[in-house]
């Protein structure tokens, strides 16, 4: 054989190696060194089937690494092309999620770095509109006009989370005045209809990341029905967002802490 010719051989054959191992990890050829050609098989493994996937928002799934020993972070990414004025026309926007390894250069650094969600809980990205928040894994999506995203449980439409923002020239929530002012002005006058009674029973106020955020609990009670809920609002990216996580008041107690951890999930970057 050709002397010049004996490193080309050898990386093929190297090659031919490495894509027996990738379909048969159980019978590698003993007989190749692979450290030897750092190279060659670099360029091996970069031709591999990878893929980054387009799918609806609708599916909400996140990306399952192939291995078992894999841990690459759950990435999503809103694709929309829709305006600020688009959002507050009165409609829920669907929007499809790029969902892959390439799209991790997206997201800021803290929110990869983030603690990993509870259990039995799924995670909404939203990095065109630069907010997340966890929902019950067994939750749907669903449109809610006037929201930019809602999630509700599959048997009970009543017990759901929605998020809806609008422009504001504020830089933070505390902007808008202090918690107790700015919940019971809300409540009282923005959540309520004439014919409900509002009811305050706790407020919190927290920072994350450098975003301050209002976090309340609230029921409205009319004659025939009450709801119990918890918001959390907070300001960012010019704009004023709203989470509105709830049920029946009848079963509050039971789903109580379990939307708690919804309320105090939602968290805004920037954008």
């Amino acid at each position: 054989m050709n002397i010049a010719t004996q490193p080309i051989v050898k990386g093929f054959k190297l090659i031919k190696a490495i894509f027996f191992y990738m379909s048969n990890p159980k019978d590698p050829q003993p007989d190749t060194n692979w450290t030897q050609y750092p190279h060659i098989t670099a360029m091996a493994v970069s031709s591999l089937p990878f893929s980054s996937p387009t799918l609806s928002t609708r599916l909400n799934l996140p990306l399952k690494p192939s291995c078992s020993s894999c841990s690459w972070p759950t990435i999503i990414a809103s694709s929309k092309n829709s305006s600020l004025d688009q959002k507050t026309s009165g409609n829920c926007k669907r929007r499809s999620l790029l969902i892959g390894v390439g799209a991790s250069s997206l997201l800021p650094t803290k929110l990869l770095l983030a603690q990993e969600k509870p259990a039995n809980y799924d995670e909404f990205v939203d990095l065109q509109d630069g907010y997340s928040y966890y929902y019950p894994s067994d939750w749907r999506e669903f449109d809610f006009r006037g929201h930019d995203s809602a999630f509700k449980d599959r048997y009970l439409q009543l017990q759901n989370v929605r998020l809806s923002f609008i422009p504001t020239d504020k830089t933070d929530i505390q902007d808008m005045g202090p918690i107790e002012k700015v919940v019971a002005n809300l409540v009282k006058h923005v959540y309520s209809t004439p014919t409900q009674v509002p009811d305050v029973f706790d407020m919190q106020e927290r920072t994350t990341d450098g975003k301050r955020y209002y976090t309340f609990e609230y029921t409205l009670t009319s004659p025939n029905f009450s709801r119990a809920a918890f918001a959390t609002i907070a300001v960012g990216n010019g704009r004023y967002y709203t989470l509105i996580v709830g049920a029946n008041e009848r079963r509050w107690r039971r789903v109580r802490n379990q939307l708690k951890v919804v309320a105090d999930s939602f968290k805004v970057f920037d954008i």
